[in-house]
């Protein structure tokens, strides 16, 4: 309802002063390519930065997915809608974030870039987890847009919350972004959790690092699968599970993780703020210790 009531009221501004829709422009295709200097003359000459192709695409749209800094800031300069959306709903801070482009995200943030527009599928979030080449770029694009307020636990009616996309797509550092600021590790879709997508894409390390911030192996989805019914028997991630299943936690990971949860998002600041010794403040922050010859032998 919230998008068919936004993009009539966005078009119609559009259509007031062009009357139509056109196929990919001239605007259109500078943006994509990142020729700035021809983008600005056209800009110069009268072009229309919010003319939008039959897809709904427009010119921001198309220099934000292809991460081209200095055409995004120049159409925005020029009066480009920053909320505009797709023929799929997405804006333009969805596809900044998709490329994994940092500075096109700030760009769209600082011009007011709506951090969590109202959409049926996903979110700018969802889509810094999902894309981009570089799973560093896409880290910094989620922390980011994390501490802007996007929402950790928005949901997509078919991928589910952030974190399954950041293990689906076995993005390690987003992952660990989202869960450090409180992300919560056991959100479910269809009963399905981040665990079990880390099993399905066979990935240790993501297993490892769920668990470590309160994974529950046990959690079974529709199918009353649980993690480790996805792996195969002797495989790396089986052996994981298997042990993990047949390990209890120790007292201290249990009170890390306790103490994690009655935080959220306020724990790394909170945590740093205790007096704790370093070595401690470290481990309750999945720190790794400072290298520091410390009297307090904590490991």
């Amino acid at each position: 309802m919230e998008i068919t009531r936004a993009r009539p009221s966005l078009f119609g501004d559009i259509a007031h002063g062009l009357g139509f829709w056109t196929d990919r422009s001239a605007v259109h295709e500078a943006a994509a390519q990142g020729k700035a200097l021809q983008l600005q003359k056209l800009i110069q000459g009268g072009a229309a930065v919010n003319l939008v192709a039959v897809d709904s695409i427009t010119p921001l749209h198309e220099a934000c997915i292809q991460g081209q800094t200095q055409c995004v800031r120049l159409l925005l300069d020029a009066g480009a809608h920053v909320d505009a959306r797709n023929i799929d709903g997405s804006t333009p801070l969805c596809d900044a974030c998709a490329a994994g482009s940092l500075e096109c995200v700030k760009l769209l943030i600082q011009h007011g870039a709506t951090v969590n527009p109202p959409l049926f599928t996903f979110s700018p979030l969802h889509e810094a987890c999902m894309g981009g080449t570089c799973s560093c770029c896409n880290s910094d694009c989620v922390q980011l847009m994390i501490d802007v307020g996007a929402l950790m636990e928005a949901h997509d009616c078919h991928f589910g919350t952030p974190l399954h996309v950041a293990c689906a797509r076995q993005h390690f550092d987003c992952a660990k972004v989202l869960l450090n600021a409180g992300a919560n590790v056991n959100a479910a879709k269809l009963h399905e959790t981040a665990l079990h997508h880390a099993a399905k894409v066979k990935n240790v390390d993501l297993i490892e690092l769920l668990i470590e911030f309160g994974g529950n192996i046990y959690a079974r989805d529709n199918l009353g699968k649980k993690p480790i019914n996805y792996t195969s028997q002797g495989s790396p991630t089986n052996i994981c599970l298997e042990f993990y299943e047949n390990t209890p936690l120790s007292l201290q990971q249990i009170s890390r993780i306790a103490l994690r949860t009655a935080l959220g998002r306020r724990a790394l600041d909170d945590v740093s703020k205790l007096g704790l010794p370093n070595r401690i403040t470290c481990y309750l922050s999945y720190q790794p210790p400072p290298d520091l010859d410390l009297d307090f032998d904590y490991f």
